[in-house]
């Protein structure tokens, strides 16, 4: 309720402005997968260090339709989130600033659904950076890959709880994880899985 109040809230401020159009409904038939590397596990204090999203059409992964940016050194990178994404400092250096990124992450996706896996997450680290620049946060719809496969699992094995672990569904689906804990193979591996989840076929191109 929250989420829609805020999202009819931005709607109404940007009519007839630059960003309206992002606001109205999405017709065509792609989805975006969507996936960010960070600083922090907590979304409150996460600051982005890599954004990813490839565009998902016609049962097909479009890796030649994709975004991977990796941005200017956070002052928040630590050791523990470099173990986890492997991106140090050096890594970042000649990175995009925060405020191209987005920019180029908005004109990417337009309004097309997004999805992810526990793609909650990344939306909210998103919006914490976003909404300060533009007064609004992503409006796109958007799918939890996590969610979904949930409840196949649930439905073929009611008395399972599913694990939902990255890893274990790229297993349980026969999906190969392309590049863990790097933004575009994350990205790619949560659109595959995707596929395999609503279409029973996982093809990249």
């Amino acid at each position: 309720m929250i989420k829609a109040l805020r999202r009819a809230g931005d709607r109404r401020r940007q009519l007839g402005g630059h960003h309206a159009w992002r606001f109205e409904r999405y017709c065509g038939s792609e989805v975006i997968a969507l996936d960010c590397e960070t600083t922090d596990l907590d979304p409150r204090r996460a600051e982005l260090v890599a954004l990813a999203a490839v565009k998902v059409r016609d049962g097909r992964v479009l890796t030649s339709e994709s975004l991977d940016l990796r941005l200017q050194r956070p002052e928040s990178l630590s050791g523990e989130s470099i173990r986890i994404h492997g991106l140090r400092g050096v890594d970042l250096w000649g990175g995009e600033a925060l405020g191209d990124a987005l920019d180029r992450l908005l004109d990417f996706i337009g309004n097309r659904p997004l999805i992810g896996w526990c793609i909650d997450y990344d939306v909210a680290v998103i919006n914490r950076h976003l909404r300060p620049r533009t007064g609004f946060d992503l409006p796109n719809r958007t799918l939890d890959v996590c969610r979904l496969y949930a409840r196949e699992r649930r439905r073929v094995q009611p008395d399972i709880e599913p694990d939902v672990r990255f890893e274990a569904m790229s297993e349980a689906l026969g999906v190969p994880i392309m590049g863990r804990h790097t933004a575009l193979g994350d990205a790619v591996t949560t659109a595959l899985m995707y596929l395999r989840l609503c279409h029973g076929r996982a093809i990249s191109a």
